[in-house]
């Protein structure tokens, strides 16, 4: 599994004009799940987006992590993460897992991380969805479990 996370001001998810998903400070995560994905990956990745210091302390340095910034985390189902790009000049979803596999996934990692206590929001998997965020920072980085 991949997460594409950005520290955000805010974050929201729109689908069919209707905010269905948002959140004030905290972490937006792009999750893609690939094939051969478990919750073995689900679990370690929610770790990582739970405890991975991108806040800034007292003396501004990044040593914070979501609980400790108090910040809520919205998580997007993003199946292009999983794309191949080496060649060619469109990409290559073979590495994506089916969409079956990657909703529940996706719906596993939701729940654990509901579970574990920050406000948690989410799109909608497979929809058409318009994300809107203020990017703090800027701050991104790419995570894998």
């Amino acid at each position: 599994m991949k997460a594409l996370i950005q520290r955000v001001t805010t974050a929201s998810v729109t689908v069919e004009g209707q905010v269905i998903g948002a959140i004030d400070h905290g972490l937006m995560a792009l999750i893609g799940v690939e094939k051969g994905d478990s919750e073995a990956n689900a679990d370690k990745l929610l770790h990582k987006l739970l405890n991975y210091r991108v806040f800034s302390d007292e003396a501004g340095k990044m040593n914070h992590n979501l609980q400790q910034a108090q910040g809520g985390l919205l998580l997007v189902s993003q199946f292009t993460l999983a794309a191949d790009t080496r060649k060619g000049l469109r990409p290559g979803f073979s590495s994506a897992a089916p969409p079956e596999e990657g909703e529940r996934l996706f719906d596993y990692l939701v729940a654990r991380a509901q579970q574990a206590g920050p406000p948690v929001a989410t799109g909608q998997f497979g929809a058409d969805m318009q994300v809107a965020l203020v990017n703090d920072g800027p701050v991104t980085f790419m995570l894998e479990g």
